[in-house]
């Protein structure tokens, strides 16, 4: 039995039904076994200060299953010794229940041809974010059939997306499951929400190679950066699952429904098509101007149509469309993001260096500093509670005023919210530096460390800019 980094069981943990949600008896520790086929952690009762232990298991197809859970222990030293015993250290792996079906494993393509940004993961650089992807897909509760496929193929972001999802609502406390086919998430917390999402990705009308194709910059008329060709295909994703109905059907009648969007409708353009999102969802639009020698932010008005098409900017300027209680969010969905995750926490490889640039936003959404820092660093895991970077950092929700039935702001505690509030769009964020746009390079040891540049944008989204190796 061997300690575990903190970091490590809570990406493990991320396979328990509710994550990081252990209420009133938090971890104090974590173990696991030589082979990697067991991990397990003592908790403590935060009121009668008694211990308890809770102890996972790989099945044969490597997913985690509990396999003991108990409680009432008098001493820290004693839960141990019992968990010891359950860890069963040199036994083979849990035998796969009847019911359940075998999961494939994520590295055995069965003769398909992988896609560029899928071998990208064999990158000795990102071997991290190899390994996080393979955690949270055998994390997720019921991935279809399809799932690994898909992964290893043409719908790699969309399977990225599903998996990171699933780590930022766990991580978060909320029972995250997959009782149907549709939508993807039921997500509930201890309190009795309760919410349905659906998962989806904003797609090139021309398809690009994600792995190599250089990135594209922001509109640079404020009028396009909210109402242009972004706006439209963000309008043009969101009318397509709206029109599915998933809210009329019978699970989820009478419960918020949300869609949770990432951007991949050109390269990089998830660094700055949020304002394309709030341009459609609102109906407004602002740009930055000096007043009296101070920046402030100033309304733009909408267009009665996005671009040249007959779609009118407001998916929530009224009760039209109440069935829809919210939008998320992401900026980083990214195979940077999981590498960050593990690389901050601890797990770094050997000979490499990991540099995040970009922007912080104190504000929620106009201005902000410039930022540059070794994603290994005291500094960097200062930024956060957790002392590595969450899943939760960049998730927005984005509020429909008119929701038939509203998504609780406490359903999804550490987002940032978007919402109306006496008329104007606002927001309200957990993290006290919300990341405005970042790149992440990864640099050999001995290379120099990059400068950060006015404006920006010039490079790419958190996908890596990674030096090959």
């Amino acid at each position: 039995m061997r300690e575990l980094p903190q970091w490590m069981f809570d990406v493990y943990a991320l396979a328990l039904p509710r994550g990081h949600g252990f209420g009133d008896r938090p971890p104090t520790g974590a173990w696991g076994t030589a082979d990697g086929l067991a991990c397990g952690t003592v908790t403590q009762d935060v009121n009668d200060g008694s211990f308890g232990i809770l102890v996972m298991r790989r099945r044969v197809d490597h997913a985690w299953t509990v396999t003991a859970q108990d409680h009432g222990f008098a001493s820290k030293a004693e839960a141990l010794a019992r968990m010891e015993l359950h860890l069963r250290e040199g036994e083979p792996a849990e035998p796969i229940p009847p019911a359940i079906a075998r999961r494939p494993a994520l590295y055995d393509l069965r003769g398909r041809m992988a896609s560029d940004i899928f071998k990208s993961l064999a990158t000795p650089s990102r071997y991290p974010a190899a390994w996080m992807l393979n955690q949270l897909y055998l994390a997720l509760p019921k991935p279809d059939r399809n799932w690994a496929g898909d992964c290893q193929t043409v719908n790699f972001h969309t399977r990225l997306w599903e998996a990171q999802l699933l780590a930022s609502f766990r991580e978060q406390g909320l029972l995250v499951t997959q009782p149907y086919e549709a939508p993807d998430f039921r997500i509930q917390n201890r309190f009795g929400g309760e919410a349905w999402v659906e998962a989806v990705t904003a797609n090139p009308t021309i398809p690009y190679n994600h792995a190599y194709t250089r990135p594209t910059g922001p509109p640079q008329i404020p009028e396009d950066l909210f109402f242009g060709p972004t706006a439209l295909r963000f309008a043009r994703t969101l009318g397509n699952k709206i029109g599915r109905c998933y809210d009329r059907l019978p699970h989820v009648v009478g419960k918020p429904f949300m869609i949770a969007i990432a951007d991949f409708q050109a390269p990089a353009s998830m660094i700055w098509s949020r304002e394309g999102l709030i341009g459609y969802l609102y109906g407004v639009g602002a740009k930055v101007v000096e007043v009296d020698g101070r920046r402030r932010a100033v309304r733009v008005p909408a267009p009665h149509r996005l671009s040249a098409s007959a779609l009118r900017p407001g998916l929530f300027a009224n009760e039209q469309h109440a069935e829809l209680s919210a939008v998320i969010f992401s900026n980083a969905c990214s195979i940077a993001k999981l590498y960050r995750v593990a690389v901050s926490g601890g797990g770094a490889p050997k000979g490499f260096r990991y540099m995040r640039i970009g922007t912080f936003s104190y504000s929620g959404a106009f201005g902000g500093v410039s930022f540059c820092l070794d994603v290994t660093s005291a500094e960097y895991r200062r930024l956060w509670p957790q002392r590595y970077e969450p899943w939760s950092a960049e998730l927005e929700v984005f509020h429909n005023p008119y929701a038939r039935h509203p998504a609780p702001f406490e359903l999804v505690p550490e987002a940032t919210h978007w919402f109306r509030q006496s008329g104007e769009v606002t927001c309200s964020a957990f993290y006290e530096r919300s990341i405005w746009w970042s790149l992440t390079r990864i640099l050999k040891d001995s290379d120099p460390i990059p400068q950060v540049e006015g404006g920006g944008f010039a490079a790419t989204e958190d996908m890596t800019h990674d030096r090959r190796n």
